[in-house]
């Protein structure tokens, strides 16, 4: 994940890698509740959120959230490759990019250092507490080397049940007053990001040690634009779902197959990321995938577009394209194969954008060359019409093919 725009690197949190080592069950004592749970008791329904946003031109999806008393609205970028929910905060702030009135406001309800979700950002590196009643710091950077800086709060966020009740609970999130965002990568149009991975300080694992929400998660991102994002129970179909096991929102080993067959690339470990907007390969998956695709295209009536520098690789046809509709058919699938050869169809729609000057470009990239050493990324643009499960009480992926453009019935 980044910072920034999201439209050419990856977002994956450095983070990531190491702050989400264990499972953490949050203790109950450290949280406020609107009411207690019976253990016996099944959680009360499942959240399903509404998203904005598209892979192009934008290059994230987001959603609304309200946060404090009385609620106010913040729109949060999704990211499942990071754990920290964070606000940009007026401190006062630096490097904020939204106007000061659409700031949250702390007020006095700083997370300190005794607290267990503080000791889970100190993991990191951070300089460590003096005392115990110091307020809780943290610094974090992004692969893109954004970053920022802050310090933990806690609040109430509301949100809608599916069987029409509200939850409003006590969360802890970032407050974040400095914000740093390298030169060549846009400003952020977000209010922040809603960490969705399974560390300890994720939303997700708070609502869930509260005892309101099963632990699942998951999203469905249109082609069209927007989707939605779910908490609690999936509304997929159970008996067409594809799952594989999972570690930290990652899957594998994983295998490259090339028109069906074989095509000599196994063992990827894959990490499926809401926060990066393409999809990312190792050099040596990547090449095969551009030789499959470039192997496809002979005979075809389409060349290479190099003046289009808005991805690394893009094709023009005889005249411009309109949609990606009008560009697929001269493409193929490309397909990963975990074990008992459960299969990851990415159809062309989830690899190519249109831009603006009428070409498709290739919305797969070379991790390696953006500094994701051997990493494999499935992002926004791979995820499309698909409703993708993050069961953490089972410990599996899941994925289904749907439509994302309207809300699931209840």
């Amino acid at each position: 994940m980044k910072c920034g725009g999201r439209t050419t690197a990856s977002r994956i949190l450095l983070l990531f890698l190491y702050l989400s080592v264990e499972a953490f069950q949050v203790c109950l004592s450290d949280f406020p509740r609107i009411w207690k749970r019976s253990p016996s008791a099944p959680p009360p329904g499942s959240i399903v959120l509404p998203l904005s946003g598209n892979v192009y031109p934008l290059g994230y999806y987001s959603v609304s959230l309200k946060v404090g008393r009385p609620p106010k609205l913040y729109d949060l970028d999704i990211d499942t490759g990071s754990d920290l929910t964070w606000l940009q905060c007026d401190a006062p702030c630096t490097g904020c990019t939204k106007p000061r009135d659409q700031l949250y406001k702390p007020n006095n309800n700083l997370v300190h250092c005794k607290d267990l979700l503080c000791s889970a950002i100190r993991t990191t590196g951070n300089e460590p507490c003096k005392t115990p009643h110091d307020q809780c710091d943290y610094d974090i950077e992004y692969a893109d080397h954004c970053s920022s800086l802050g310090v933990l709060v806690n609040d109430h966020f509301t949100f809608p049940l599916t069987n029409n009740s509200i939850l409003s609970p006590r969360l802890a999130f970032g407050c974040g007053y400095n914000q740093h965002i390298p030169g060549s990568i846009s400003p952020p149009p977000t209010a922040g990001v809603l960490g969705l991975g399974n560390g300890k300080t994720s939303i997700m694992t708070q609502l869930h040690g509260l005892g309101v929400i099963r632990n699942v998660l998951g999203h469905c991102l249109s082609t069209k634009g927007g989707g939605f994002l779910f908490f609690g129970d999936h509304p997929a179909p159970p008996s067409k779902i594809s799952w594989v096991p999972m570690k930290h929102y990652s899957s594998g080993p994983a295998e490259l197959l090339n028109n069906g067959k074989p095509s000599g690339v196994k063992g990827l470990e894959v990490i499926f990321d809401s926060g990066s907007s393409y999809t990312y390969f190792n050099s040596k998956a990547y090449r095969a995938i551009l030789n499959q695709l470039r192997g496809d295209l002979n005979g075809k009536p389409l060349k290479d577009a190099t003046d289009d520098k808005s991805l690394p690789v893009c094709w023009k046809g005889a005249k411009p394209f309109k949609s990606i509709d009008d560009a697929k058919a001269y493409f193929k699938p490309v397909v990963l194969s975990f074990t008992k050869n459960v299969q990851f169809q990415i159809p062309p729609e989830a690899y190519l954008i249109v831009t603006k000057h009428g070409n498709a470009c290739l919305g797969i990239l070379s991790g390696t060359e953006v500094g994701l050493e051997d990493h494999n990324v499935i992002g926004d643009i791979s995820l499309q019409d698909k409703i993708v499960i993050y069961d953490n009480e089972k410990k599996q992926i899941g994925w289904v093919s749907a439509n994302c453009d309207h809300l699931p019935k209840s």
